[in-house]
């Protein structure tokens, strides 16, 4: 496979859902960037596209918050910190506030004038901040939409506007132990197969497992079926697809892994559970990330990542993509600094910081051929999925589905409900959801 097309054409189907590991919650610190107290550098831009040509006429007094996850994105978001404020002489303060969490801080934050000047945030949240009228549009828009992934830009924009400074991809494949298996299935029947052989419930032994229930993963199937969100590239909320005959179908493929190779309650397969029976060698394939790829190589696992295997129809599983991006709040004081402190972090030298810091997968096109990226047998299994990912909706009526959605296929999987009366409910209580919105 060639990384350079996978990564030109991956995700470019259209635009938190959970996503494992990657929420980094827990306490963090923050570092404020050692420099002299400046107003950085003055040049003929103040606003709108930047050409990159041009320095911004920086704000005088200019200086930053910034929030960020912790753990090792805290760490590289402490680097671009301290590189910003050396090229810029812009102080920057980075604070551990969860990506997840920074979109409804930010709506009390924001207005109070205490929220940060640039924040990172996951894609889906793009729709419900900008029509809240939360975060400023992109300034550099012609420059990042021809540099990055189709994918991101899907994601960071709203209503035909670019909002977003891409700074990681992400999306799940098959992660599976190499010491137990001699390769990857290519189908659900090798899989199916497989999984048999190995299972022994008894002992706690899985030959695949997944997080029913979680929605950001039962997409893929409804997807691999034909099957879609919202329509018109998942951009029109009154158009539901989740109750089609191929979202029954994909229902009832998940029933069938109950049914044949997972035969246990839903609350007994949540992340950390499968995690830990896959460090201990007790279960063959499941269903992951490459944010779990730094534990299971501490822990010594021999294992290897793959795409999702072929459904009955010959079509790979869609798996959700989720696009991280830097975000400016529209209440900041200093938007010019904090608009190129964003760029900053999203540039190629940062990106590829970010890669040997975290292990994320960068957005930028010019990276697809670096060795450090291209020779890492993660990245390139997580790729060769992401030909076949979409990109979560970043529509606000996208918060209305999660919920839903996952009550709809815990009750298949637990309760033995009729796939098309749960999803025909589900898809009612969405419904009456948005009208309340609208």
């Amino acid at each position: 496979m060639i990384i350079t097309l996978v990564l030109a054409l991956a995700l470019a189907a259209c635009g938190g859902g959970n996503n494992g590991g990657s929420d980094n919650a827990g306490s963090g610190g923050s570092n404020t960037s050692n420099s002299q107290n400046g107003g950085g550098n003055s040049g003929g831009n103040t606003g709108g596209d930047a050409g990159g040509t041009e320095e911004p006429q920086i704000e005088e007094g200019a200086q930053l918050l910034v929030w960020d996850n912790s753990d090792a994105e805290f760490e590289w978001a402490q680097y671009v910190a301290e590189e910003f404020t050396k090229r810029y002489g812009i102080p920057v303060t980075v604070e551990n506030v969860n990506h997840t969490d920074a979109p409804g801080k930010l709506q009390t934050d924001g207005p109070a004038g205490l929220g940060a000047d640039v924040f990172l945030a996951p894609h889906d949240h793009t729709g419900n901040m900008a029509a809240a009228g939360l975060i400023l549009e992109n300034f550099y828009s012609d420059e990042i939409i021809n540099e990055h992934i189709d994918a991101a830009i899907t994601g960071g924009s709203y209503d035909g506007k670019l909002f977003g400074y891409p700074v990681a991809v992400e999306t799940y494949g098959l992660f599976y132990n190499k010491d137990l298996a001699d390769k990857a299935p290519e189908t659900w029947e090798e899989l199916f197969e497989a999984a048999k052989a190995f299972n022994d419930p008894a002992n706690q032994k899985y030959g695949f497992m997944y997080e029913v229930g979680n929605f950001y993963y039962d997409f893929a199937f409804i997807g691999g079926y034909g099957g879609y969100v919202f329509g018109a590239g998942n951009t029109d909320p009154n158009d539901l697809g989740l109750n089609s005959d191929a979202a029954v179908k994909a229902a009832q493929f998940v029933k069938r892994i109950h049914d044949e190779i997972l035969p246990i309650k839903k609350e007994d397969i949540t992340y950390d559970i499968k995690d830990s029976l896959f460090k201990e060698g007790k279960i063959l394939f499941q269903i992951n990330g490459p944010w779990a790829a730094a534990g299971y190589r501490d822990a010594g696992v021999n294992f290897g990542v793959a795409p999702l295997p072929k459904l009955d129809n010959g079509e790979r599983p869609t798996s959700f993509s989720g696009i991280k991006s830097y975000y400016v709040n529209a209440y900041t004081k200093y938007p010019e600094a904090a608009s190129l402190y964003a760029k900053f972090a999203a540039s190629k030298e940062m990106q590829l910081k970010r890669f040997e810091i975290t292990g994320q997968v960068p957005t930028l096109k010019s990276l697809s051929d670096d060795p450090t990226i291209k020779n890492d047998p993660v990245v390139s299994g997580i790729l060769e999925q992401a030909q076949y990912a979409i990109p979560m909706p970043n529509i606000p009526e996208m918060q209305t589905v999660w919920g839903p959605m996952a009550s709809a296929f815990s009750l298949i999987w637990n309760e033995d409900i009729d796939p098309k009366q749960a999803l025909d409910d589900a898809k009612k209580q969405i419904e009456d959801a948005i009208q309340l919105m609208q």
